[in-house]
């Protein structure tokens, strides 16, 4: 069926096919090892990769390997003409892909299933497309995404890529075009603006939550990189 998202696995086994819609695969856990036009190589989980309709493509996966498969009859402007196939998706994107196999697990809901399909569409149509990162990177991206309470000094994530303090910043600058500094305030600077607005937690909480213990400080940032102060965000 178009336009629907399904979970399915795939064996170590190499298949090819083609079909006439697009197709976007989106690993939960493993990977996929997947050729189609000029990539070849893994998609992770928090990456997805782009199938476009009449490009045959070969593929092979661990058994217990499970994916988000979404066929489409079509796709957001940006990502039908991006010369990237394969790119990193946003954390909100990623959370609903784990409610998603929720549901799909949980009944057979044609209405519920629409629903999904829409919002899924939607959260990618507003996907900023970041490259795949070189796996060093992608360890850091990833690290950061989920720790952005704990203290993230450049010695913590330069150890988990493996890589000298002066490599991992030249190399995060290089791939992202910001650097580390410059991506986690962003990261925290987001997460705190959603958590003002969309929960009743006191600011002091979220300042906690994305890696402040002096709320003072936090709320200097906060107002420098908004322009308002928190506290007007728990008055709106």
């Amino acid at each position: 069926m178009i336009n629907t998202l399904s979970i399915r696995s795939y064996t170590r086994q190499t298949r090819g096919h083609s079909h006439d819609f697009h197709q976007i695969v989106l690993p939960l856990r493993g990977v996929i090892n997947i050729e189609v036009a000029s990539y070849r190589g893994k998609v992770t989980p928090s990456e997805c990769v782009i199938v476009k309709a009449n490009e045959t493509h070969y593929f092979n996966a661990e058994e217990n390997a499970k994916f988000i498969v979404v066929d489409t009859d079509s796709l957001p402007s940006h990502i039908l003409h991006s010369e990237h196939i394969v790119f990193s998706i946003s954390a909100p994107l990623l959370s609903f892909l784990a409610f998603s196999e929720s549901q799909l697990k949980h009944q057979i809901n044609p209405e519920i299933e629409a629903l999904m399909f829409a919002t899924f569409y939607k959260l990618l149509a507003e996907q900023k497309l970041f490259f795949q990162y070189d796996h060093r990177i992608r360890e850091v991206v990833f690290y950061i995404t989920h720790n952005l309470s704990k203290t993230l000094t450049i010695d913590v994530l330069a150890n988990i890529a493996c890589l000298s303090p002066t490599q991992l910043k030249k190399n995060f600058k290089a791939q992202t075009e910001q650097t580390l500094t410059e991506y986690i305030t962003k990261l925290r600077m987001q997460k705190a603006q959603a958590l003002l607005l969309h929960t009743d937690s006191p600011i002091a909480i979220v300042a906690e939550l994305v890696g402040y213990t002096d709320v003072s400080a936090f709320s200097r940032r906060f107002s420098q990189y908004f322009g308002v102060a928190p506290s007007t965000l728990k008055h709106v």
